[in-house]
């Protein structure tokens, strides 16, 4: 993300990345309606319901949080949408800083392994961090869980296009298993299609449901 137009306050980081592509979201369809609906009362409705849905996601702003997300409802055309939200990056809270120390902890067992390009990553915009090593092909995951960084690795095979489980949107996926540790001698494969490119399906999280679950399902 790239601050083109932020404004000096006192308001400290508070939404979460999936937290502002909802925003998005909310903001597409708003300037959608200007765009091809004439009944001002259907706009004024697609404009509150938007509101609230994104009020919904704080329930405990401030009054200086609620009064910048209440800006959406001034939204009529793309320039003004583009003003809101470079707006609101200075108040995403970054995913938590990942170092090459950090992945070599969470995979102490991979050698050899392909670190991402962690100097070209915004950890504004991701939800988790993800990234595939074709040498070995597998595919790493690394998700705050619990409160605490959670690596995942498994096996990856690039499919065609379906649902990722972790965004819930229609893009290129391949088959993601983990080998599970059931017992002291029992181990299971489990997975399931998530998206080939870790940060466009960053850019499609809208809630970290799916995302949760997923890593749950691989480590239990």
């Amino acid at each position: 993300m790239e601050n083109k137009n932020a404004e000096v306050t006192n308001i400290e980081p508070f939404m979460r990345s999936d937290q502002y592509n909802f925003i998005k979201l909310q903001v597409k369809n708003i300037i959608h309606a200007h765009a091809t609906v004439k009944d001002k009362d259907v706009i004024h409705a697609v404009k509150y319901n938007s509101l609230q849905k994104v009020l919904d996601l704080f329930p405990e702003a401030n009054e200086d949080e609620q009064a910048l997300l209440e800006k959406i409802v001034e939204l009529e055309k793309d320039i003004e949408a583009e003003r809101f939200l470079n707006e609101l990056i200075p108040y995403v809270i970054p995913f938590e800083n990942v170092t090459e120390k950090t992945i070599m902890k969470l995979f102490p067992k991979a050698k050899k392994l392909k670190l991402p390009p962690l100097d070209e990553i915004d950890f504004k915009d991701i939800s988790y961090l993800g990234w595939y090593d074709i040498r070995s092909e597998k595919k790493y995951l690394i998700a705050n869980y619990r409160g605490k960084l959670t690596g995942i690795h498994g096996t990856f095979k690039p499919s065609v296009k379906g649902i990722c489980t972790l965004c819930n949107s229609y893009e290129e996926v391949g088959l993601f298993m983990a080998n599970i540790k059931t017992g002291r001698e029992t181990n299971i494969s489990r997975g399931n299609y998530i998206c080939r490119d870790s940060q466009m399906c960053n850019e499609n999280i809208v809630s970290l449901d799916k995302l949760n679950s997923f890593v749950e399902l691989l480590k239990n």
